[in-house]
Protein backbone atom coordinates (compact mmCIF):
# COMPACT_ATOMS: atom_id res chain seq x y z
CA UNK A 1 0.00 0.00 0.00
CA UNK A 2 1.00 3.67 -0.72
CA UNK A 3 3.23 5.24 1.39
CA UNK A 4 1.25 8.51 0.74
CA UNK A 5 -2.24 8.11 1.73
CA UNK A 6 -4.33 11.23 2.64
CA UNK A 7 -4.91 11.06 6.19
CA UNK A 8 -7.65 14.50 6.10
CA UNK A 9 -9.92 15.38 3.93
CA UNK A 10 -8.02 18.70 3.34
CA UNK A 11 -5.27 16.65 1.64
CA UNK A 12 -7.40 14.93 0.16
CA UNK A 13 -8.94 18.06 -1.73
CA UNK A 14 -4.93 18.91 -2.42
CA UNK A 15 -4.46 15.88 -3.91
CA UNK A 16 -7.41 16.28 -6.34
CA UNK A 17 -5.78 19.82 -6.88
CA UNK A 18 -2.37 18.23 -8.26
CA UNK A 19 -4.26 15.55 -10.28
CA UNK A 20 -2.80 15.12 -13.57
CA UNK A 21 -5.83 13.42 -15.01
CA UNK A 22 -8.32 15.71 -13.01
CA UNK A 23 -9.30 18.04 -15.52
CA UNK A 24 -10.97 14.45 -17.56
CA UNK A 25 -13.56 14.80 -15.16
CA UNK A 26 -15.33 17.62 -16.44
CA UNK A 27 -15.50 16.02 -19.87
CA UNK A 28 -18.02 13.69 -18.32
CA UNK A 29 -21.57 14.86 -17.60
CA UNK A 30 -22.13 13.31 -13.87
CA UNK A 31 -25.33 14.34 -11.25
CA UNK A 32 -25.12 16.63 -8.74
CA UNK A 33 -24.77 15.18 -5.48
CA UNK A 34 -23.70 11.85 -6.53
CA UNK A 35 -20.35 10.04 -5.86
CA UNK A 36 -20.39 7.19 -8.44
CA UNK A 37 -18.58 4.23 -7.50
CA UNK A 38 -20.49 1.96 -10.18
CA UNK A 39 -18.45 2.28 -13.10
CA UNK A 40 -17.31 -1.14 -13.27
CA UNK A 41 -20.86 -1.88 -13.82
CA UNK A 42 -22.14 1.07 -16.05
CA UNK A 43 -19.66 3.73 -17.25
CA UNK A 44 -20.53 7.68 -16.84
CA UNK A 45 -21.82 9.19 -20.16
CA UNK A 46 -18.84 11.36 -22.22
CA UNK A 47 -20.01 14.75 -22.46
CA UNK A 48 -19.30 14.33 -26.43
CA UNK A 49 -21.52 11.48 -26.66
CA UNK A 50 -24.71 13.14 -27.29
CA UNK A 51 -23.54 15.33 -30.09
CA UNK A 52 -21.52 12.15 -31.56
CA UNK A 53 -24.70 9.96 -31.30
CA UNK A 54 -26.76 12.87 -32.79
CA UNK A 55 -24.63 13.56 -35.49
CA UNK A 56 -25.41 9.61 -36.67
CA UNK A 57 -29.00 10.38 -36.17
CA UNK A 58 -29.48 13.09 -38.11
CA UNK A 59 -26.82 13.49 -40.48
CA UNK A 60 -25.48 10.15 -41.38
CA UNK A 61 -29.10 7.97 -40.88
CA UNK A 62 -31.25 11.07 -41.61
CA UNK A 63 -29.34 12.94 -44.31
CA UNK A 64 -26.96 10.16 -45.91
CA UNK A 65 -29.23 7.23 -45.63
CA UNK A 66 -27.96 4.21 -47.04
CA UNK A 67 -25.57 5.74 -48.66
CA UNK A 68 -23.91 6.07 -45.18
CA UNK A 69 -22.95 2.28 -45.40
CA UNK A 70 -19.79 3.95 -47.61
CA UNK A 71 -19.97 7.62 -46.92
CA UNK A 72 -19.83 7.71 -43.39
CA UNK A 73 -17.36 4.16 -43.50
CA UNK A 74 -20.45 2.58 -41.35
CA UNK A 75 -19.09 -0.93 -42.74
CA UNK A 76 -16.22 -0.54 -41.79
CA UNK A 77 -16.95 0.71 -38.34
CA UNK A 78 -16.21 -2.87 -36.07
CA UNK A 79 -12.90 -3.25 -37.65
CA UNK A 80 -11.74 0.51 -37.58
CA UNK A 81 -13.23 1.18 -33.93
CA UNK A 82 -11.30 -2.38 -33.28
CA UNK A 83 -7.74 -0.61 -33.73
CA UNK A 84 -9.23 2.49 -31.56
CA UNK A 85 -9.03 -0.41 -29.21
CA UNK A 86 -6.05 -1.98 -29.83
CA UNK A 87 -3.58 0.35 -27.34
CA UNK A 88 -5.92 -0.55 -24.72
CA UNK A 89 -5.34 -3.70 -24.53
CA UNK A 90 -1.71 -4.07 -25.95
CA UNK A 91 -3.07 -5.17 -29.34
CA UNK A 92 -1.25 -4.47 -33.09
CA UNK A 93 -3.74 -3.21 -36.02
CA UNK A 94 -5.76 -5.68 -37.55
CA UNK A 95 -5.99 -7.65 -34.34
CA UNK A 96 -9.39 -6.59 -32.83
CA UNK A 97 -12.52 -6.03 -33.82
CA UNK A 98 -16.14 -4.60 -32.39
CA UNK A 99 -18.29 -7.75 -32.36
CA UNK A 100 -21.74 -8.20 -30.51
CA UNK A 101 -22.45 -9.42 -26.83
CA UNK A 102 -19.50 -10.15 -24.68
CA UNK A 103 -21.14 -13.69 -24.66
CA UNK A 104 -21.64 -14.17 -28.13
CA UNK A 105 -18.30 -13.36 -28.49
CA UNK A 106 -16.97 -15.28 -26.16
CA UNK A 107 -18.17 -18.33 -27.98
CA UNK A 108 -16.91 -17.27 -30.91
CA UNK A 109 -13.61 -17.07 -29.71
CA UNK A 110 -13.89 -20.55 -27.61
CA UNK A 111 -14.95 -22.54 -30.16
CA UNK A 112 -11.99 -21.52 -32.23
CA UNK A 113 -9.83 -22.70 -29.80
CA UNK A 114 -11.57 -25.85 -29.30
CA UNK A 115 -11.26 -26.16 -33.09
CA UNK A 116 -7.17 -25.93 -33.07
CA UNK A 117 -7.16 -28.14 -30.10
CA UNK A 118 -9.78 -31.07 -32.13
CA UNK A 119 -7.84 -34.02 -30.47
CA UNK A 120 -8.61 -32.37 -26.33
CA UNK A 121 -11.67 -32.31 -24.82
CA UNK A 122 -11.49 -29.92 -21.28
CA UNK A 123 -12.21 -26.91 -20.65
CA UNK A 124 -10.78 -25.12 -17.53
CA UNK A 125 -12.40 -22.04 -16.08
CA UNK A 126 -12.57 -20.80 -12.23
CA UNK A 127 -15.80 -21.28 -10.41
CA UNK A 128 -15.90 -17.62 -9.77
CA UNK A 129 -15.65 -16.48 -13.12
CA UNK A 130 -18.74 -14.44 -14.11
CA UNK A 131 -21.69 -17.17 -15.01
CA UNK A 132 -21.73 -16.10 -18.34
CA UNK A 133 -18.83 -17.27 -19.21
CA UNK A 134 -19.20 -20.28 -17.55
CA UNK A 135 -22.88 -20.92 -18.92
CA UNK A 136 -21.56 -20.43 -22.84
CA UNK A 137 -18.81 -23.58 -21.92
CA UNK A 138 -21.66 -25.34 -20.87
CA UNK A 139 -23.39 -24.27 -24.06
CA UNK A 140 -20.99 -25.28 -26.00
CA UNK A 141 -20.42 -28.73 -23.93
CA UNK A 142 -24.04 -29.33 -24.95
CA UNK A 143 -23.73 -28.22 -28.58
CA UNK A 144 -20.78 -30.45 -29.26
CA UNK A 145 -22.49 -33.28 -27.34
CA UNK A 146 -22.57 -37.06 -29.64
CA UNK A 147 -22.23 -34.71 -32.69
CA UNK A 148 -17.86 -33.93 -32.10
CA UNK A 149 -16.96 -34.84 -29.05
CA UNK A 150 -17.62 -34.58 -25.36
CA UNK A 151 -16.82 -32.15 -23.48
CA UNK A 152 -15.59 -32.00 -19.85
CA UNK A 153 -15.55 -28.60 -17.62
CA UNK A 154 -13.21 -28.40 -14.86
CA UNK A 155 -13.27 -25.36 -12.24
CA UNK A 156 -9.94 -24.10 -10.61
CA UNK A 157 -10.65 -22.24 -7.45
CA UNK A 158 -8.72 -20.48 -4.40
CA UNK A 159 -9.56 -23.38 -2.61
CA UNK A 160 -8.50 -25.93 -4.85
CA UNK A 161 -8.13 -27.37 -7.14
CA UNK A 162 -5.58 -25.23 -8.93
CA UNK A 163 -4.48 -24.47 -12.36
CA UNK A 164 -1.52 -26.59 -12.11
CA UNK A 165 -3.45 -29.27 -10.64
CA UNK A 166 -6.28 -29.40 -13.13
CA UNK A 167 -3.75 -28.82 -16.64
CA UNK A 168 -2.86 -32.04 -18.70
CA UNK A 169 -2.75 -33.12 -21.96
CA UNK A 170 -6.46 -33.62 -22.47
CA UNK A 171 -7.10 -29.59 -21.69
CA UNK A 172 -7.45 -27.53 -24.51
CA UNK A 173 -8.62 -24.04 -23.23
CA UNK A 174 -8.71 -22.06 -20.28
CA UNK A 175 -10.60 -19.51 -20.16
CA UNK A 176 -10.05 -16.71 -17.13
CA UNK A 177 -11.38 -13.50 -15.92
CA UNK A 178 -8.32 -11.19 -15.82
CA UNK A 179 -9.95 -9.09 -13.08
CA UNK A 180 -12.20 -10.53 -11.07
CA UNK A 181 -15.78 -9.25 -11.10
CA UNK A 182 -16.46 -9.95 -7.60
CA UNK A 183 -13.17 -9.47 -5.22
CA UNK A 184 -11.43 -7.36 -8.00
CA UNK A 185 -8.45 -10.14 -7.70
CA UNK A 186 -6.03 -9.64 -10.51
CA UNK A 187 -4.26 -12.55 -12.75
CA UNK A 188 -0.82 -12.57 -13.90
CA UNK A 189 -1.34 -12.39 -17.56
CA UNK A 190 2.08 -13.95 -18.75
CA UNK A 191 2.41 -16.37 -15.73
CA UNK A 192 -0.98 -17.95 -16.71
CA UNK A 193 -0.48 -18.48 -20.33
CA UNK A 194 3.41 -19.62 -19.65
CA UNK A 195 1.73 -22.67 -17.86
CA UNK A 196 -1.49 -22.87 -19.93
CA UNK A 197 1.11 -23.48 -23.07
CA UNK A 198 3.22 -25.77 -21.19
CA UNK A 199 0.47 -28.01 -20.98
CA UNK A 200 -0.19 -27.25 -24.56
CA UNK A 201 -3.67 -25.30 -24.10
CA UNK A 202 -4.45 -22.07 -25.83
CA UNK A 203 -6.11 -19.16 -22.92
CA UNK A 204 -9.03 -17.15 -23.44
CA UNK A 205 -8.89 -13.76 -21.43
CA UNK A 206 -12.34 -11.62 -20.37
CA UNK A 207 -11.08 -8.16 -19.96
CA UNK A 208 -14.57 -6.81 -18.84
CA UNK A 209 -13.43 -5.65 -15.30
CA UNK A 210 -9.67 -4.56 -16.93
CA UNK A 211 -9.93 -3.00 -20.18
CA UNK A 212 -9.84 1.11 -19.04
CA UNK A 213 -9.02 -0.17 -15.48
CA UNK A 214 -5.53 -1.42 -15.81
CA UNK A 215 -3.19 -1.45 -18.11
CA UNK A 216 -3.28 -4.68 -20.34
CA UNK A 217 -0.50 -5.82 -22.86
CA UNK A 218 -1.96 -9.67 -24.99
CA UNK A 219 0.39 -9.74 -27.22
CA UNK A 220 3.67 -8.91 -24.73
CA UNK A 221 1.14 -12.12 -22.29
CA UNK A 222 1.42 -14.08 -24.72
CA UNK A 223 -2.58 -14.84 -24.90
CA UNK A 224 -4.15 -16.36 -27.72
CA UNK A 225 -7.78 -15.26 -27.64
CA UNK A 226 -9.69 -12.15 -25.64
CA UNK A 227 -12.97 -10.23 -25.31
CA UNK A 228 -13.74 -7.39 -23.54
CA UNK A 229 -17.14 -5.19 -22.55
CA UNK A 230 -17.05 -1.61 -23.50
CA UNK A 231 -19.81 -0.20 -21.49
CA UNK A 232 -17.86 -0.47 -18.10
CA UNK A 233 -14.65 1.45 -17.75
CA UNK A 234 -14.60 2.82 -21.35
CA UNK A 235 -17.98 4.15 -20.73
CA UNK A 236 -19.55 3.11 -24.31
CA UNK A 237 -22.68 3.35 -22.82
CA UNK A 238 -25.59 0.64 -21.84
CA UNK A 239 -25.98 -2.17 -24.17
CA UNK A 240 -22.39 -0.97 -26.26
CA UNK A 241 -21.16 -3.65 -28.17
CA UNK A 242 -17.98 -6.31 -27.08
CA UNK A 243 -14.58 -6.58 -28.57
CA UNK A 244 -12.64 -9.53 -29.59
CA UNK A 245 -9.32 -10.25 -30.03
CA UNK A 246 -7.49 -12.56 -32.32
CA UNK A 247 -3.40 -12.53 -32.56
CA UNK A 248 -2.13 -12.07 -35.76
CA UNK A 249 -0.14 -15.55 -35.51
CA UNK A 250 -3.62 -17.44 -34.67
CA UNK A 251 -6.05 -15.56 -37.08
CA UNK A 252 -5.63 -18.14 -40.59
CA UNK A 253 -5.85 -20.57 -38.24
CA UNK A 254 -8.99 -19.51 -36.39
CA UNK A 255 -12.45 -20.66 -37.72
CA UNK A 256 -15.15 -18.63 -35.46
CA UNK A 257 -18.12 -20.54 -34.63
CA UNK A 258 -20.83 -17.98 -35.83
CA UNK A 259 -20.08 -17.30 -39.40
CA UNK A 260 -22.31 -14.98 -40.27
CA UNK A 261 -22.43 -12.95 -43.46
CA UNK A 262 -20.50 -9.97 -42.95
CA UNK A 263 -17.13 -12.57 -41.90
CA UNK A 264 -17.61 -13.72 -45.68
CA UNK A 265 -14.32 -12.93 -47.36
CA UNK A 266 -16.56 -11.21 -50.15
CA UNK A 267 -20.15 -10.52 -48.16
CA UNK A 268 -21.91 -8.68 -51.34
CA UNK A 269 -21.16 -11.52 -54.00
CA UNK A 270 -23.77 -13.00 -51.80
CA UNK A 271 -22.60 -16.72 -52.77
CA UNK A 272 -24.44 -19.93 -51.04
CA UNK A 273 -21.11 -20.90 -49.26
CA UNK A 274 -19.04 -19.62 -46.33
CA UNK A 275 -15.86 -18.61 -47.08
CA UNK A 276 -14.12 -17.04 -44.25
CA UNK A 277 -12.42 -13.11 -45.11
CA UNK A 278 -8.54 -12.78 -44.21
CA UNK A 279 -7.95 -11.61 -40.69
CA UNK A 280 -9.75 -10.35 -38.16
CA UNK A 281 -12.69 -9.36 -40.16
CA UNK A 282 -14.00 -13.23 -39.97
CA UNK A 283 -15.08 -12.55 -36.63
CA UNK A 284 -17.69 -10.27 -37.96
CA UNK A 285 -21.12 -11.94 -37.75
CA UNK A 286 -24.41 -9.30 -39.16
CA UNK A 287 -24.67 -5.75 -39.32
CA UNK A 288 -23.38 -3.74 -36.84
CA UNK A 289 -24.74 -1.27 -34.28
CA UNK A 290 -24.18 2.17 -35.28
CA UNK A 291 -25.95 3.88 -32.56
CA UNK A 292 -23.79 1.82 -30.38
CA UNK A 293 -21.02 2.31 -32.00
CA UNK A 294 -20.92 5.73 -32.21
CA UNK A 295 -21.29 6.30 -28.50
CA UNK A 296 -18.33 4.11 -28.32
CA UNK A 297 -16.66 6.22 -30.53
CA UNK A 298 -17.37 9.30 -28.71
CA UNK A 299 -15.87 7.78 -25.54
CA UNK A 300 -12.50 6.35 -27.24
CA UNK A 301 -11.88 9.96 -28.33
CA UNK A 302 -11.62 10.64 -24.27
CA UNK A 303 -9.47 7.58 -24.10
CA UNK A 304 -6.83 8.92 -27.26
CA UNK A 305 -6.21 11.70 -24.44
CA UNK A 306 -5.28 8.93 -21.60
CA UNK A 307 -1.95 7.54 -20.21
CA UNK A 308 -3.25 4.14 -19.07
CA UNK A 309 0.19 4.32 -16.77
CA UNK A 310 -1.51 7.64 -15.06
CA UNK A 311 -4.35 6.00 -14.91
CA UNK A 312 -2.96 2.90 -12.92
CA UNK A 313 -1.06 5.11 -10.78
CA UNK A 314 -4.26 7.09 -9.26
CA UNK A 315 -6.16 3.84 -9.35
CA UNK A 316 -3.97 2.09 -6.65
CA UNK A 317 -3.74 5.42 -4.68
CA UNK A 318 -7.59 5.80 -4.96
CA UNK A 319 -8.19 2.11 -3.88
CA UNK A 320 -5.38 2.61 -1.27
CA UNK A 321 -6.96 5.46 0.50
CA UNK A 322 -10.44 3.71 0.61
CA UNK A 323 -9.10 0.15 2.02
CA UNK A 324 -6.77 1.97 4.44
CA UNK A 325 -10.31 4.67 5.60
CA UNK A 326 -12.52 1.37 5.75
CA UNK A 327 -9.75 -0.29 7.97
CA UNK A 328 -9.50 2.73 10.53
CA UNK A 329 -12.74 4.26 10.22
CA UNK A 330 -14.67 1.24 10.01
CA UNK A 331 -12.78 -0.52 12.20
CA UNK A 332 -15.74 -1.55 14.86
CA UNK A 333 -17.60 -3.07 12.31
CA UNK A 334 -17.71 -6.64 11.06
CA UNK A 335 -16.22 -6.08 7.67
CA UNK A 336 -14.11 -8.05 5.38
CA UNK A 337 -11.53 -6.12 2.33
CA UNK A 338 -11.78 -9.31 -0.07
CA UNK A 339 -10.32 -7.54 -2.49
CA UNK A 340 -6.23 -7.87 -2.55
CA UNK A 341 -3.82 -5.58 -0.91
CA UNK A 342 -1.05 -6.33 -3.14
CA UNK A 343 -1.07 -3.93 -6.03
CA UNK A 344 0.04 -6.75 -8.06
CA UNK A 345 -3.26 -8.46 -7.84
CA UNK A 346 -5.77 -5.84 -7.54
CA UNK A 347 -7.93 -4.36 -10.01
CA UNK A 348 -9.26 -1.05 -9.85
CA UNK A 349 -12.84 -2.15 -7.28
CA UNK A 350 -12.80 -2.70 -4.05
CA UNK A 351 -15.49 -5.34 -2.59
CA UNK A 352 -16.62 -5.66 1.35
CA UNK A 353 -18.46 -8.08 2.78
CA UNK A 354 -20.35 -7.55 5.69
CA UNK A 355 -23.67 -9.09 6.70
CA UNK A 356 -26.94 -7.28 5.54
CA UNK A 357 -24.58 -5.68 2.42
CA UNK A 358 -27.52 -5.17 0.28
CA UNK A 359 -29.70 -3.31 2.43
CA UNK A 360 -26.60 -0.87 3.66
CA UNK A 361 -25.73 -0.33 -0.64
CA UNK A 362 -29.03 0.25 -0.93
CA UNK A 363 -29.05 2.80 2.03
CA UNK A 364 -25.63 4.05 0.64
CA UNK A 365 -27.34 4.44 -3.02
CA UNK A 366 -30.14 6.64 -1.44
CA UNK A 367 -27.58 8.97 -0.20
CA UNK A 368 -25.86 9.64 -3.60
CA UNK A 369 -22.85 7.05 -3.14
CA UNK A 370 -23.77 4.79 -6.16
CA UNK A 371 -22.16 1.34 -5.60
CA UNK A 372 -23.61 -2.23 -6.44
CA UNK A 373 -24.05 -5.54 -4.79
CA UNK A 374 -23.04 -9.32 -5.69
CA UNK A 375 -24.95 -12.24 -4.03
CA UNK A 376 -24.19 -13.42 -1.69
CA UNK A 377 -22.48 -11.26 0.21
CA UNK A 378 -20.31 -8.51 -1.76
CA UNK A 379 -20.56 -4.81 -2.06
CA UNK A 380 -18.38 -3.64 -5.02
CA UNK A 381 -16.98 -0.12 -5.03
CA UNK A 382 -15.18 0.81 -8.74
CA UNK A 383 -12.61 3.08 -8.77
CA UNK A 384 -12.78 5.17 -12.25
CA UNK A 385 -9.75 7.39 -12.10
CA UNK A 386 -10.97 9.73 -14.90
CA UNK A 387 -13.76 10.95 -12.63
CA UNK A 388 -13.29 9.90 -9.27
CA UNK A 389 -11.56 12.01 -7.14
CA UNK A 390 -9.86 11.76 -3.67
CA UNK A 391 -12.18 13.68 -1.74
CA UNK A 392 -14.81 11.76 -3.65
CA UNK A 393 -13.49 8.18 -1.67
CA UNK A 394 -13.03 10.07 1.59
CA UNK A 395 -16.37 11.64 1.50
CA UNK A 396 -18.33 8.34 0.09
CA UNK A 397 -16.82 6.32 3.31
CA UNK A 398 -17.62 9.14 5.69
CA UNK A 399 -21.73 8.55 4.27
CA UNK A 400 -20.81 4.59 5.31
CA UNK A 401 -19.69 5.10 8.49
CA UNK A 402 -22.65 7.45 9.10
CA UNK A 403 -25.29 4.77 7.87
CA UNK A 404 -23.73 2.12 9.72
CA UNK A 405 -23.57 4.40 13.08
CA UNK A 406 -26.94 5.49 12.89
CA UNK A 407 -28.67 1.64 12.28
CA UNK A 408 -30.65 3.58 9.20
CA UNK A 409 -29.87 0.40 6.86
CA UNK A 410 -31.89 -1.90 8.52
CA UNK A 411 -35.03 0.07 7.86
CA UNK A 412 -37.29 -2.51 5.72
CA UNK A 413 -37.47 0.06 2.35
CA UNK A 414 -33.68 -1.46 2.09
CA UNK A 415 -34.44 -4.30 2.22
CA UNK A 416 -36.91 -4.48 -1.04
CA UNK A 417 -34.80 -6.22 -3.69
CA UNK A 418 -35.14 -4.76 -7.61
CA UNK A 419 -34.67 -6.02 -10.74
CA UNK A 420 -31.06 -5.40 -10.63
CA UNK A 421 -28.60 -5.55 -8.09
Amino acid sequence: MSNHVPSTRGQCVEADASDPLGAFRDRFQLPEGVIYLDGNSLGALPKNTLARVGRTITDEWGLGLIRSWNDASWFTKPTDVGDRIAPLVGAASGEVVVADSTSASLFQVLVSALRMRPDRSVVVSERDNFPTDLYMIQGTQELLAGADRDLDRRLIHDDGPSLDEVLADDVSAVVLTHVNYRTGRMYDMAAVAEKVHAAGALVIWDLCHSVGAVPVDLNAADADFAIGCTYKYLNGGPGSPSFLWVPARHQDAARPALTGWQGHAKPFDFTVDYEPAPGITRFRVGTPQLLSLAGLEASLDVWADVDMQAVRTKSLALTDLFIALVETRLAAYDLEIVTPRDHDRRGSQVSLRIDGGYQIMQALIARGVIGDFRAPDLMRFGFTPLYLGYADVWDAVSVLEEILTSGVWQDERFARRGAVS
